[in-house]
């Protein structure tokens, strides 16, 4: 439902990127490519190797993937795919990663069942060697932690993690200048759950954090920017959920403009503009 709610708002999205002075449609070759069929939809593993299968022939088009989903767990479909792929050269991807949670959660050995689940994907694609979480950014995490060390697997694996409290005492340009730092010269993906963003400006989530602020869109919007002329390889925005959201439709509208920015960062870069 999360990528028929962004369709079904994008006839009012934004054309052209005033700031980047870039016409995205102009400057490469953008194309809807329809949703992964999902012949098994009730078993979370077979639905992640279905994604792998129809990301891999996007990878050999030699094309760069924007998604939008309802799960997180369809970033490591996803990634299974492009890691160490044709786009990447053979590389690891590195991630810049926007969410309230860490979703490397390893000391739970399955989330509802599913072993390559939305709470599992940043540990796993790393196990596989998909992923370089040493030159992967973890921004924004404010999770109402079940364990004191819900972060340590973050760290275990060498991701650099950036909570939310930890931000607001840093503030936007120190966090990314180390972005910047951090990721130069790689293959970035960008994830962006929609729950790192404040429940006000987007309360249609599967995991909402109330109680402690998120990001405003501005904030994220400067994040993604940080990756801006870098070789960005991919990108999704997931946890999108229809069925929570206000009449005007905040939430998908929301999402259209993040994607937004992801499609016109690679389209400038494609371009070599």
């Amino acid at each position: 439902m999360g990528p028929r709610a962004l369709r079904d708002v994008s006839a009012v999205g934004r054309r052209m990127h005033m700031d980047f002075e870039l016409n995205p449609w102009t400057a490469a070759k953008i194309a809807d490519v329809g949703d992964v069929p999902f012949p098994r939809a009730n078993d979370n593993e077979a639905c992640i190797e279905e994604i792998t299968r129809f990301y891999t022939a996007i990878d050999q088009a030699g094309a760069r993937p924007i998604s939008i989903g309802g799960d997180h767990s369809i970033t490591g479909g996803i990634v299974q795919a492009i890691g160490c792929g044709q786009i990447t050269q053979g590389e690891p991807v590195c991630f810049l990663h926007l969410d309230a949670h860490t979703d490397v959660f390893t000391k739970v050995d399955h989330f509802l069942g599913a072993k390559k689940s939305a709470a599992h994907w940043g540990a796993y694609l790393a196990d596989q060697g998909k992923v370089d979480p040493t030159h992967s950014m973890q921004i924004g995490l404010r999770g109402h932690a079940r364990t004191l060390d819900w972060l340590q697997p973050s760290y275990e694996y060498g991701y650099n993690v950036v909570t939310m409290k930890e931000f607001r005492k840093r503030g936007v340009a120190d966090v990314v200048a180390q972005i910047k730092d951090v990721m130069a010269g790689r293959p970035v993906y960008i994830t962006f759950d929609l729950d790192c963003l404040d429940p006000t400006i987007a309360p249609a989530v599967s995991n909402i954090e109330a109680g402690e602020k998120g990001f405003d869109i501005d904030e994220a919007v400067a994040l993604l920017h940080a990756v801006r002329g870098m070789n960005i390889v991919g990108g999704d925005i997931v946890c999108m959920m229809p069925t929570k959201d206000s009449p005007n439709q905040i939430t998908a509208l929301t999402a259209t403009s993040v994607m937004f920015e992801m499609i016109c960062m690679v389209a400038e870069n494609v371009s070599g503009k």
